[in-house]
């Protein structure tokens, strides 16, 4: 069925547009404000970013995104968090509440996917940075309180960096969760971002001289013309420079050149001509065969003799790279073993001269591949209606498939493909470009037949990829790229293929289709294929949400699945708790709230309607919120379910101190009016903390208190009115000693204090229980949480004794009469 689709113009387009607008004038700004502050290697401040401090909580992630330009020469790191972990403490954490900082080229990482071989246990740091370069790598290190570092352009390449910050990884990150007792942790950060004044400087100071590879002479030809054996129906575009200048130096000398490739190339090939190794000044023809001219070639960033791509000795063999990189290539030229035995005196004034030339092919617009017999089609985005930001589909620039669906048939575009040098086998290739921005995006590849599909799929980031140079492949079921963090592949079968490739690089990707057993006589079978980028993989695999955020520097949006409380992973298909455990958590969960009608029977039976229908209410709202949280039926929204059941239950336990003490009815109602508003202030705003509970038990102590207090002034409001009272002090201290004596018998005889001890018991449980929650036992602790607070409840609520006064021993509230009695009566004696 055809796809409602227009063409992928607003709002990406715009947002790009903006996005880098808004680089280009920040970087034009620290320019102008820093050109006249170089530092003493010719450095100037590119951008200077201070992130101010941020929690983050257990299983939460943040990531920040940093920009290096190409004449970038360092970042510098700076991060400051609480966390305090030392290397004992750190290999004792689980993994699924370590926090963690990982930095990764071009694209978020992803912490669902990430192994813990990855997590080194050292320190984030200058010496312990390795090579992670390229869309599949990413490093991670333990947070710590202090890091810093300072990472220069010969150990990563320009281009966009992502620093992650995750408290815990795992599947269990994106598992819904009531309760989470894990810590959280805080952090700030500053970046800078130092650049060298000239593009022809490079290093961490901007102290070393780059050549740029120039051209005397540039000629493009045929190679057809020039190289036997070639399809004489196709034609090679060569971009050819020859430099006539000599370059020299002696051994140990390194010279540094660069070269950029600004399109997806077939070949690069430099060579070295004119070679000679001289002694100076006396120019005397060194021994060749024994000296060397060492080059080492590396794509974005300065090559080393041990950190490089490409390596070899120029003067015997051209360097030749194939579907080179698109993007900046360093070539590190250094003569070796230029020291040579003369009469005996080994000579120390050797020295290596040549002339570079070098060589770009390019095919013709729609061809690629080995001597251009390849079809090349580059891919229209195309975007969804009603979808989230840059969720779109790609279909080929061609009139040989209609646009009106996502999916096209790869046999009308395959017909003109001719053969490679391998046998039963032919090539095409797909590009595709993701915008700025849309890098916490997922490639979604479908490929679907009535037979037994005969393609192979090879994917690489910035340029064509072939059998010896790929980042993502699969080829079938058994051989494919699964082992890697950032691809995963769905129920794929002999007649359908279906995986991701997650969190991509933003910049132009390569699809090569393999074509097996093209010999066979073509049928009327079709191959069908899609290609779409899509914000969460599989849509949650149906047992989650797919959520969608901006990293700190809100330029860069990431994607992400929100998961049931039975599932897990990036993608939810991780299965947690299985269906027969769910349904006794369910059970647990639920059918422990049952245990309320035990103080709500007991307060209905002593006539305390306020407190029956508290508990009632209660019981009741508990049992609606789990069912809801563990996914069997909501009555109302999961949040005000939520806050009805830990404001009534804190209201439970409150009523419950409340109702010990024996104040009159007016009293109650303005001690549970302030009781209530307090209680709602708390569930309202951070319900489930873990200081609630003993806020609660505060709040309820207070107001037992404050009822005794208003009785005890109530009994003792009595001696404070009579003037002879006051005068007769031996009087005074005897009737305050017997009311206090009265006050304490009353006390002691309104409770029985075997309930008081029991009740306090399944208090300490409910507290108990309460510390031991956990993402993983939750449902056995809080089932037993409402179990004991309820039971709690009961003790107390039976605890309390209605003390009947006799009337002879009653107190009479007007001093005045009781003195004027006993005056008539002793006048009345004879």
């Amino acid at each position: 069925m055809a796809e409602n689709s227009i063409l992928f113009c607003f709002p990406s387009c715009y947002f790009t547009i903006l996005a880098r607008l808004f680089v280009f004038f920040s970087l034009l700004f620290c320019c102008s404000h820093s050109a006249n502050q170089l530092g003493p290697y010719n450095t100037f401040t590119v951008s200077s970013f201070s992130y101010p401090t941020t929690n983050v909580r257990p299983f939460d992630l943040r990531y920040i995104r940093v920009d290096l330009p190409a004449w970038f020469s360092s970042v510098s790191i700076s991060v400051q968090s609480d966390v305090d972990l030392d290397a004992k403490s750190i290999s004792k954490v689980p993994k699924s509440t370590l926090p963690l900082i990982c930095i990764r080229d071009g694209s978020p990482p992803l912490p669902d996917v990430l192994n813990s071989s990855l997590i080194e246990l050292g320190s984030f740091s200058n010496g312990s940075f390795q090579r992670i370069q390229g869309p599949q790598n990413v490093q991670c290190y333990p947070m710590q309180r202090n890091i810093t570092a300072t990472l220069t352009n010969e150990q990563i390449s320009p281009g966009v960096w992502y620093l992650g910050l995750f408290n815990g990884i795992g599947p269990t990150r994106t598992q819904s969760k009531m309760i989470v007792r894990s810590p959280s942790y805080s952090f700030s950060a500053n970046i800078s971002v130092e650049g060298c004044a000239t593009s022809t400087m490079w290093g961490q100071y901007c102290n070393q001289t780059i050549d740029p590879f120039s051209c005397s002479q540039a000629y493009s030809y045929n190679l057809t013309e020039n190289f036997s054996g070639a399809n004489l129906q196709t034609i090679q575009n060569v971009v050819s420079c020859k430099n006539f200048e000599s370059y020299c130096h002696g051994e140990g000398e390194p010279k540094v050149y660069a070269l950029e490739v600004l399109g997806i190339a077939e070949q690069l090939k430099i060579v070295a001509t004119n070679v000679s190794f001289t002694a100076a000044p006396t120019n005397s023809t060194g021994n060749a065969s024994v000296a060397n001219l060492m080059y080492f070639a590396r794509h974005g960033a300065m090559p080393s003799m041990v950190l490089y791509d490409y390596s070899g000795d120029i003067s015997k063999a051209p360097l030749i790279i194939r579907t080179p990189k698109v993007g900046r290539w360093f070539v590190t030229i250094l003569p070796t073993n230029l020291s040579k035995e003369d009469g005996g005196i080994q000579n120390s004034n050797m020295q290596a001269c040549y002339s570079i030339t070098w060589q770009l092919l390019n095919c013709p617009v729609g061809k690629a591949g080995l001597n251009c017999s390849s079809e090349k089609y580059m891919l229209q985005t195309v975007l969804r209606r009603d979808s989230t930001p840059f969720e779109s589909y790609y279909l080929p620039l061609s009139g040989k498939v209609s646009p009106d669906s996502a999916d096209f048939p790869l046999e009308p575009l395959s017909s003109n493909s001719s053969y490679s040098n391998e046998i039963d086998t032919s090539w095409m290739y797909f590009l595709l470009s993701i915008p700025r921005g849309a890098a916490g995006g997922n490639i979604h590849i479908r490929m679907t037949s009535d037979v037994k599909i005969n393609y192979e799929i090879y994917a690489r980031y910035g340029g064509l990829p072939s059998l010896d140079s790929w980042d993502y492949y699969y080829a079938n079921r058994t051989r494919s790229s699964d082992g890697s963090m950032f691809f995963t592949s769905y129920n794929s079968t002999e007649e359908k293929i279906d995986f991701y490739i997650l969190y991509v690089k933003e910049g132009t990707w390569t699809f090569g289709l393999r074509s097996l057993n093209t010999t066979i006589i073509p049928s009327n079978d079709q191959t069908v294929m899609s290609v779409s980028v899509e914000r969460c993989p599989k849509r949650c695999s149906s047992h989650g949400a797919c959520k969608v955020a901006l990293d700190a520097s809100g330029l860069a949006s990431y994607s992400f699945c929100s998961c049931d409380r039975t599932h897990g992973g990036f993608d939810c298909s991780i299965e947690i708790v299985s269906h027969q455990g769910h349904i006794w958590q369910s059970i647990a969960l639920i059918g422990s709230n049952a245990a309320a009608i035990l103080p709500a029977y007991w307060a209905l039976r002593r006539k305390a309607f306020a407190e029956w229908v508290i508990f009632t209410s209660s019981g009741i709202s508990s049992g609606l919120y789990h069912a809801c949280d563990v996914g069997t039926w909501c009555a109302l929204s999961f949040g005000v379910l939520q806050f009805m059941d830990f404001w009534l239950s804190f209201m439970a336990v409150v009523s419950t101190f409340i109702y010990l003490t024996t104040i009159d009815e007016v009293s109650k109602r303005a001690i549970h009016t302030v009781v209530a508003i307090l209680t709602a202030l708390m569930a309202i705003t951070k319900a489930t903390r873990s200081s609630n509970i003993i806020l609660v038990m505060a709040i309820g102590a207070l107001g037992l208190l404050i009822g005794w207090l208003v009785e005890f002034s109530t009994n003792l409001s009595s001696l404070s009115f009579s003037r002879g009272f006051c005068l007769n002090v031996p009087t005074r201290w005897e009737t305050i000693g017997a009311q206090l004596s009265t006050l304490v018998k009353t006390l002691l005889r309104r409770f029985r204090w075997g309930f008081v001890l029991a009740g306090f018991s399944a208090l300490a449980m409910a507290a108990i229980s309460w510390k031991l929650e956990s993402s993983e036992s939750y449902w056995i602790w809080h089932s037993l949480w409402h179990v004991t607070i309820y039971t709690s409840s009961l003790l107390f609520l039976c605890s309390k004794v209605d003390i009947i006064i006799n009337s002879e021993n009653q107190t009479t509230s007007d001093g005045n009469y009781g003195l004027t009695r006993q005056d008539s009566l002793s006048r009345a004696e004879p």
